[in-house]
C-alpha cells in the first residue's frame, strides 16, 4: 500500500483495498497488507506514474513514506491518520491474516542510497516506534509484524533499532532470507530463540535460494511468502 494513494482519495483507496481482499478471498487467498516500505525510489509523488522499464528490477517501486517525510520529524504525525484509517476499516476482517507495518525499513537501498536521508536507519527506527504505537492503539485482530531484514541469521536485535523493535513488538516474528540453506537455517534458529511463530515474508531468489528450500521451511514449521515467482 502507499500513504500518498490514501491521502489523495481516502475512501476510494479503502474501497479498492476491500475489493482486492474480496478477490483474493474468492480464490482462497489470505492477504498480509504492508503499510510502509523502506526500499527503492525515495521520491514518491501522486498522480500519473512513470512507465515500467521491461527487464529492470522494480523499476517503478516507491518508498512510503518518501525521504522528505522521513527526514522531517514535524511531518511524522501526518502519517497517523493513514495508519489508523486502514487498520480500523479492516480491524476485524478475517480476510487479513497479518499486518506488516513496514517492508525493509532499514534497507541500505543501494540503488537509491544517495537520495535517501542522512541517518535514515536511525530516523526510521524512531518513526517505526510511533507507527507501532498508532497500530497498537487500533488493536486489530490480525497480528502485527515488521520483517527482520538485516542479519537475521545472527543476533539481529543487536544490529539496529529497527530490528530490536521488530523482535520485541512483533506478534509473529517475520524476516527475509535469500540465503542458501545454511543461511536460512541460521536465521530460523536465531529468531526461534524468541519463542514466537516465524513467518518468512521473502525468499526464493534463485539460484542461491531455490524452491527446494520449501522443505526446510515446512520441516521447521515456518510460514512463507514466496517473492520469486516472477519472469
Amino acid at each position: 500500500l502507499h500513504d500518498l494513494a490514501w491521502l489523495v482519495d481516502p475512501d476510494g483507496f479503502l474501497d479498492r483495498l476491500d475489493r482486492v481482499l474480496d478477490l483474493a478471498a474468492g480464490h482462497g487467498i489470505s492477504v498480509m497488507p504492508v503499510l510502509f516500505d523502506g526500499i527503492w525510489d525515495p521520491d514518491p509523488r501522486p498522480g500519473p506514474q512513470r512507465t515500467p522499464r521491461p527487464g529492470i528490477h522494480n523499476s517503478t517501486w516507491l518508498q512510503s513514506p518518501g525521504a522528505a517525510v522521513v527526514a522531517d520529524r514535524s511531518r511524522w504525525p501526518s502519517l497517523q491518520p493513514y495508519v489508523e484509517a486502514v487498520l480500523d476499516r479492516f480491524r476485524t476482517d478475517e480476510r487479513v491474516v497479518a499486518w506488516d507495518l513496514w517492508n525493509e525499513p532499514d534497507s541500505p537501498n543501494p540503488s537509491y542510497a544517495t537520495r535517501d536521508p542522512a541517518r535514515k536507519g536511525a530516523l526510521v527506527g524512531e518513526l517505526l516506534e510511533l507507527v507501532w504505537d498508532w497500530a497498537a492503539e487500533v488493536d486489530p485482530a490480525a497480528p502485527l509484524t515488521v520483517g527482520v531484514y538485516l542479519f537475521p541469521g545472527r543476533h539481529a536485535e543487536r544490529a539496529s533499532a529497527v530490528a530490536r523493535t521488530a523482535i520485541e513488538r512483533s506478534d509473529v516474528i517475520s524476516f527475509h532470507s535469500y540465503a542458501a540453506e545454511a543461511g536460512l537455517v541460521a536465521a530460523i534458529d536465531g529468531l526461534a530463540r524468541h519463542g514466537r511463530p516465524l513467518l518468512c515474508t521473502e525468499w526464493m531468489g534463485r539460484p542461491r535460494s531455490p524452491v527446494a528450500l520449501a522443505r526446510v521451511l515446512a520441516d521447521r514449521q515456518v510460514g512463507a511468502y514466496t517473492w520469486g515467482l516472477v519472469d
